[in-house]
């Protein structure tokens, strides 16, 4: 496969799609906790509002400044998150980090929209970018059960 052919692949219709239509989109008036990524290599920045109720994302704002293929993640995450546990969060972006890796399978249902993401395993230096959404939100969602704790002690 010559480099143009993969570039072709890697920029499919469904990830240029996704890329297109993020849901979620735009900063929440009153989050229980922000946090704002951003990838070194390539400056795509993600910043993530949540709001937890009962330890389950309840709602969720994204504004997403990346690549085609970090909108696509954004795109998957902001799909499948709502009603979604920290530790549904964390497994999702660990079992993403080592599909990009090539060391696991795509991530687990309601997050298995991240296949999509396949052909991005032989570029690393696209990795960071496709992360910097799920992160962000399991940073947020981490930081909104901090200040619950400390509120209720």
């Amino acid at each position: 496969m010559t480099a143009e052919t993969d570039l072709i692949k890697l920029y499919s219709a469904r990830i240029l799609g996704l890329a297109a239509d993020i849901p979620h989109l735009g900063r929440l008036d009153h989050p229980d906790a922000t946090v704002t990524r951003r990838s070194p290599l390539c400056g795509s920045t993600v910043t993530v509002d949540v709001v937890v109720k009962d330890g389950k994302l309840a709602d969720l704002g994204q504004d997403v400044k990346a690549c085609a293929l970090g909108q696509a993640a954004a795109a998957v995450t902001g799909g499948a998150a709502i009603g979604a546990t920290l530790p549904q969060i964390e497994t999702a972006r660990d079992q993403l980090k080592a599909m990009l890796k090539g060391k696991g399978p795509v991530p687990e249902a309601p997050f298995d929209g991240f296949e999509v993401l396949t052909p991005a395993v032989d570029y690393k230096n696209r990795h960071a970018s496709i992360l910097l959404s799920i992160e962000a939100l399991a940073e947020a969602m981490q930081q909104s059960r901090t200040a619950e704790t400390a509120q209720s002690t």
